[in-house]
């Protein structure tokens, strides 16, 4: 097994085999928190593509950002602290991002796409394991996908370590990722649409058991994450 690590929109255009797009503050965690409230997640890149959706399914709810802030109009942010606490299950949650939803919905020569996280980090790597793939590309998407940031390298790092068969301390993580310029709006108060609550779960390395894969496209076009236990 090959790992390849790759950056940005550019990176996931040519990331080959299978590929794990890392955004960790907050698109991926936060999809993470909401499949496991039992929400169905559609990534997408276009903010008019997502109200498309919405309009075309009016159950469906809305969830994203742009440059960090809430978008006009939606149900949600890109809190993974307030999609956990939300009556999600059953429903279907249309997310897109300035950065993470960008990298996922165009890694277009890839085998399998996986979103990335340290939430997931480990199910991520035994996913991998079992699967075999001769080449694993790892795109870290970074501060609004046009320059790397410390915590999408540390996960980056961290999954390349173990899928190499070597241990990683993670004792010290949540310490580098307080540490990281793009944690400060967590505790910044004037922040509201970043709230502190959401640091501790980005930071909460290994808690689901499960990968998120982009599954095929519909009768729609549409294409969900699909969840599978790892």
């Amino acid at each position: 097994m090959r790992v390849e690590i790759l950056d940005f929109v550019a990176g996931a255009r040519e990331a080959r085999g299978s590929v794990v797009v890392i955004d960790v503050f907050r698109a991926f965690t936060t999809a993470c928190y909401a499949s496991a409230a039992g929400a169905r997640v559609v990534p997408v890149a276009d903010i008019e593509v997502a109200r498309a959706l919405g309009a075309r399914h009016s159950d469906w709810l809305l969830a994203g950002e742009r440059q960090g802030r809430d978008l006009p109009g939606f149900h949600f942010g890109n809190s993974p602290a307030r999609i956990a606490a939300a009556p999600l299950a059953g429903r279907t949650l249309v997310h897109t991002t300035h950065a993470g939803t960008q990298g996922v919905t165009q890694a277009d020569v890839a085998d399998e796409v996986l979103t990335g996280s340290l939430v997931n980090a480990a199910a991520i790597v035994r996913y991998l394991r079992r699967q075999t793939p001769a080449v694993v590309s790892i795109v870290r998407m970074g501060h609004e996908a046009r320059e790397r940031s410390v915590e999408d390298d540390l996960c980056a790092e961290l999954l390349a370590t173990r899928l190499a068969g070597r241990d990683y301390d993670t004792s010290e993580l949540a310490a580098r990722l307080r540490a990281a310029p793009a944690a400060a709006k967590f505790f910044d108060p004037a922040a509201s649409w970043a709230p502190e609550a959401d640091f501790a779960l980005c930071a909460s390395v290994d808690r689901f058991d499960f990968v998120l894969r982009l599954a095929a496209a519909d009768a729609e076009g549409v294409r969900a994450l699909q969840r599978l236990d790892a």
